[in-house]
């Protein structure tokens, strides 16, 4: 596994992070603990050394999912976590209606108003068990609190030690501006894959041009990627792909088509696509490190094996030509 400092926090991240999304089980059709418990630590035993949560993962449930695998190995990881969103308070900007665990409706706001994060803060690390968060993240940007209260909050939770840095997460170029106007974040957390390269235009780089860490998320985009979500697979009621334009059957097929015509890269590396498409994704310029969700050992080892693979130049010249041709 190759490691990469993430931005100027000294902190030290693999190229494939776990993604605790998929842990914490919401939007995903619910959860098995033992199973994730078990990845989280398959993960870290493969190098895997970075793990990303939010209280938003089963509003709560990921991060104490992540807090019992890293029982006794603390010490070998880089915890991230994030702040901001809330389905206990009606204080912020409203964002969406979504279902917890139980089925039952909650409401969810963006909230990062100094006092909010400050007491998501003591929440993250009672259900984490913990006693420092290694990277403390803005879940999303909201337009009720100004930047530079939200940052202020952070650079005095870092004084407290109760963060070591901090970052944000699908902010634009310039909201990353007005942070640093405040705050030395070190690191964004966006959206990127071959299938959603928006960042490209002015995210990706400005964060290189200020050295600020990238951790990639949705880098196989649900599945989609990996070449096992057919046009015939379905969905439950309670998995949020189920309503995804990108997973609609024309997509799919679109998808699987373009697949097959990067195979000879994959079967060149004897890798799935799933690793195919994180390695193309950590060789980009800028990015640190791809967060890979998993919900088992066996996908885990997977995703460990994508932290190997080198594509050549002209790979992943080829692979971008492939997905840029897709006819949406």
């Amino acid at each position: 596994m190759e490691y990469r400092e993430l931005g100027k926090s000294g902190l030290r991240v693999p190229v494939v992070s776990f993604g605790g999304w998929a842990a914490g089980g919401w939007c995903w059709g619910g959860t098995d603990d033992a199973n994730a418990i078990r990845a989280i630590q398959c993960g870290i035993d493969r190098g895997i050394t970075c793990v990303d949560t939010a209280p938003m993962y089963g509003m709560g449930h990921g991060e104490e999912v992540v807090g019992k695998a890293l029982a006794g190995r603390r010490d070998k990881v880089v915890l991230a976590t994030k702040c901001g969103l809330r389905w206990d308070t009606e204080e912020g900007d409203l964002f969406f209606e979504t279902r917890d665990l139980n089925g039952e409706v909650k409401t969810i706001h963006r909230h990062l108003g100094a006092a909010a994060i400050k007491w998501e803060c003591e929440q993250s690390l009672l259900r984490l068990n913990v006693d420092v968060i290694d990277l403390y993240q803005c879940h999303f940007p909201v337009e009720s609190t100004p930047i530079h209260e939200s940052m202020g909050a952070l650079l005095e939770l870092r004084q407290e030690g109760k963060i070591r840095a901090f970052g944000v997460s699908n902010f634009q170029a310039g909201m990353l501006a007005e942070c640093l106007k405040t705050a030395d974040i070190v690191s964004l957390q966006p959206r990127y894959s071959a299938l959603d390269r928006r960042v490209e235009e002015e995210v990706l780089p400005f964060c290189i041009e200020h050295n600020l860490g990238i951790l990639a998320y949705s880098p196989i985009e649900q599945g989609l990627l990996s070449g096992k979500v057919t046009v015939d697979r379905e969905f439950s009621e309670t998995d949020d792909r189920r309503y995804s334009h990108l997973f609609s059957n024309e997509n799919r097929q679109k998808i699987l088509d373009m697949l097959e015509r990067v195979r000879p890269i994959a079967e060149g590396h004897d890798a799935t696509f799933a690793q195919l498409f994180v390695a193309w994704l950590v060789a980009q310029p800028g990015v640190t490190t791809a967060i890979v969700g998993a919900r088992n050992e066996a996908q885990v080892v997977e995703n460990a094996r994508a932290g190997e693979i080198k594509l050549s130049d002209e790979e992943i010249a080829e692979i971008r030509a492939q997905v840029e041709a897709l006819d949406w």
